[in-house]
């Protein structure tokens, strides 16, 4: 067990060893993942109201860190960023260009409050990037070095469903340290260890052990929100159902509200389409490849030899 202090030890001892700290904090009227010093960036007493095509922020009234959902933002950002040079040139002398490769060489990310669906969503990014016999040198790089303490959830938003898809809302795999928090009385964290250096990191800082009201209290507030999630999927035989569905009306349905602005899957922690665009300045001196993220629901995102495969 350990305390906020301790948490925020944790992070001074992240720091200390180089890692660049990603977390929670309230910005621009939303909780995203950015950089953050101290456990003075988190969202104290914040959480967040969600339901379809709504999002909220509201006060608490306790000072919970991580009382809140799964929001717009997600870790793909820091694993697969939205933008990325891939290489420069450069004219040089007797005009011959020069390329430049951009090199994969990244800060160590440590990442803190990622939940059990996050994980499962980077797991799926895992598969796409640096397995299945393909291997992103830049994912790889952001990727394998990286620190992550999970947050179990204590709490069900109105449009989650992890427990239908044995996603959460308990970590089982994937962290250094899981973390849940606890408010009732003391306010304080059980801490689960996943890995050597997690337990290398928890001993830096003042601990107790864990007793058994603190493991039933953890473990009643992961149950509680299971109990709670506002919706769930049952994905038994789903594949087929979608096939015999194709031409359902209720395509049209959805179509006639989209406004084919892409957000969905730009949003979507697991989603991986990409373009690139090659650039250069009006000389002529100087040319670059940059990736960007893209939608392959867009029609551009199917141009091949001259033209799009699509037709709308």
């Amino acid at each position: 067990m350990i305390s906020r202090a301790g948490l925020d030890g944790i992070i001074g001892g992240l720091a200390r060893r180089g890692f660049k700290v990603i977390g929670p904090t309230v910005r621009d009227r939303a909780i995203v993942y950015r950089e953050i010093g101290s456990v003075a960036d988190l969202p104290e007493g914040w959480t967040d109201e969600q339901e379809g095509g709504t999002y909220r922020l509201r006060q608490r009234e306790d000072e919970a860190l991580f009382g809140f959902n799964v929001g717009p933002d997600s870790w793909k950002g820091h694993l697969f960023p939205a933008t990325l040079t891939l290489w420069k040139s450069r004219r040089g002398e007797g005009g011959a260009m020069r390329f430049e490769e951009e090199s994969t060489e990244q800060p160590d990310h440590a990442f803190i409050g990622v939940r059990s669906c996050d994980l499962a969503a980077i797991g799926i990014q895992d598969q796409v990037f640096a397995g299945n016999g393909y291997r992103d040198p830049d994912y790889e790089a952001r990727r394998r070095d990286a620190f992550i303490i999970a947050v179990n959830c204590g709490k069900a938003g109105n449009t989650c469903f992890c427990a239908s898809m044995d996603t959460g809302p308990r970590a089982r795999e994937g962290y250094d340290l899981a973390l849940t928090e606890l408010l009732d009385g003391e306010h304080r964290f059980l801490v689960e260890i996943g890995s050597d250096r997690g337990a290398e990191l928890l001993s830096e800082v003042e601990s107790r052990a864990a007793e058994p009201d603190d493991e039933h209290h953890a473990s009643e507030a992961t149950e509680r929100c299971a109990s709670e999630m506002g919706r769930e999927l049952d994905t038994g035989g789903l594949k087929e159902l979608l096939y015999r569905n194709m031409e359902h009306p209720r395509w049209d349905e959805v179509s006639e509200r989209c406004l084919a602005c892409g957000n969905c899957t730009l949003v979507c922690p697991t989603c991986f389409c990409s373009t690139v665009e090659d650039t250069s300045d009006l000389a002529g001196e100087e040319a670059q490849r940059v990736r960007t993220w893209d939608s392959c629901f867009s029609l551009e995102h199917s141009y091949v030899h001259g033209g799009s495969v699509r037709n709308s």
